[in-house]
């Protein structure tokens, strides 16, 4: 299993080396930016899981950097942390798309638990998404759902020479494969 990538922003390298290094510890992959300027860099040429970053820095705040992230990837993890203990800095980073807000200090072991349990959420909304994806096909039948024009799965089944010809405007000739044929003779 791959490592989970983490980026971890704050501008005291004090928190920079230790946070990261205990999050090394714990199996991630991490790299540090000392503000928020340089973490959009590196997150824009680099691809992370999750994104932690202190609230209060000089320049790009965490909630500036935190909106201009998602922009991005709207399906990053994002953590935001701070000494501040205001309820109301909380509030404005979950509205603005952080999965978890932090107050300094916090228990390191807690901090991990949090991480594993929003990066476990991540993988199943990744899943959902590609499932969706997923052309879906009646095992029995074999009919096709085309869910034009309706809600996601309440989709008319049609069979694939209907699903064919409204979505490509081809029209099926039908003819039989050497294996079919054989079969068909015996």
């Amino acid at each position: 299993m791959n490592k989970k990538s983490i980026l971890l922003v704050d501008d005291e390298s004090s928190i920079l080396l230790s946070l990261g290094n205990y999050l090394r510890k714990n199996n991630f992959e991490v790299q540090t930016a000392d503000s928020g300027e340089v973490a959009l860099a590196l997150f824009q040429t680099s691809y992370f899981d999750l994104v932690i970053t202190d609230l209060v820095m000089g320049g790009l705040n965490g909630i500036e950097l935190l909106q201009a992230i998602k922009m991005i990837d709207s399906d990053v993890g994002f953590f935001i942390f701070t000494g501040q203990g205001d309820m109301n800095f909380a509030i404005e980073a979950l509205r603005s798309g952080a999965d978890d807000f932090l107050i300094k200090p916090y228990d390191p072991e807690d901090l991990i638990l949090r991480i594993e349990r929003l990066l476990k959420a991540q993988d199943v909304r990744r899943k959902i998404k590609l499932y969706e994806k997923i052309l879906p096909v009646c095992m029995y039948c074999n009919k096709i759902r085309d869910d034009s024009g309706a809600s996601h799965g309440n989709g008319k089944w049609l069979s694939l020479d209907e699903f064919l010809s409204r979505k490509s405007g081809i029209e099926l000739s039908h003819g039989c494969c050497p294996e079919c044929y054989d079969k068909e003779m015996k």
